[in-house]
């Protein structure tokens, strides 16, 4: 069996119309890489995402852990909506400013001792956001038990205020009660996708909250690799649903 024959059936969808599509960004619209900067955007993925926003009336967007300044690097303007960083930063349309939710400050302390954690583990990365920050150990994979043990304690000193999420090869911590789920609730609130019906595709633990709100909101969630073996496959498929043939998503 191809990968297209045995992808979703597109019969599970709404019309164009009624569909709002929200996409998650690593590990679903590009494959993983080594590190966050060095991803990879496939030829053709950005023409596709033109179409399939076209076909739709706009509905498309991309939620990300990432910061919606990197999104827009990647990207462009091509997803009408950004959500960053897990929902706790939000562009409803292009050109709009970004709303972010009030949000404690992250402890100095808990930077230092990351720092000091990433010198004692060669291959340990640190990604600083706004609201939080990520330990990567995609290139020390041994330190990833340790790393997780220490992120958890800091987080049990501050009475729920922080969030330890699990990833690839990674812990994030981040504030508590604003997740991707979150975010697709609030841009389902206004134009162009209130109304619709979400679609809310994404690979990771931290994109399971936006399953849950989709298919909440009378929509679909969608996995990589459970719907889709892998990004190249789910790419494929979102090119089907742009192309607007006759033998594909109807309106």
């Amino acid at each position: 069996m191809s990968k297209i024959s045995s992808l979703p059936s597109l019969e599970r969808l709404p019309p164009p119309a009624k569909a709002a599509f929200l996409l998650d960004f690593d590990g679903t619209l590009v494959d993983i890489a080594p590190t966050p900067e060095s991803v990879v955007v496939a030829p053709g993925l950005l023409d596709t995402l033109r179409r399939l926003r076209e076909r739709c009336g706009n509905a498309l967007a991309v939620i990300s852990g990432r910061p919606i300044e990197q999104i827009d690097h990647f990207l462009g303007d091509v997803p009408y909506a950004v959500a960053g960083e897990h929902g706790i930063a939000i562009r409803h349309a292009p050109g709009q400013p970004i709303e972010r939710s009030p949000l404690p400050p992250v402890p100095a302390a808990w930077l230092e001792q990351a720092e000091s954690l990433a010198q004692a583990h060669p291959g340990v990365r640190i990604e600083r956001k706004k609201a939080g920050f990520v330990l990567h150990y995609r290139g020390a994979p041994d330190a990833g038990a340790e790393l997780g043990r220490i992120a958890h304690e800091w987080i049990a000193t501050t009475n729920g205020a922080f969030h330890v999420q699990a990833a690839k090869m990674a812990w994030e911590i981040r504030p508590a009660g604003i997740d991707k789920g979150h975010a697709v609730a609030a841009l389902m609130q206004s134009a162009p996708f209130a109304g619709r019906s979400p679609i809310f595709v994404g690979d990771d633990v931290t994109d399971e909250d936006g399953v849950r709100m989709a298919e909440q909101l009378g929509g679909i969630g969608l996995r990589i690799p459970a719907d889709f073996p892998d990004p190249e496959a789910f790419r494929a498929w979102l090119a089907r649903l742009a192309g607007g043939g006759s033998d594909t998503w109807g309106d």
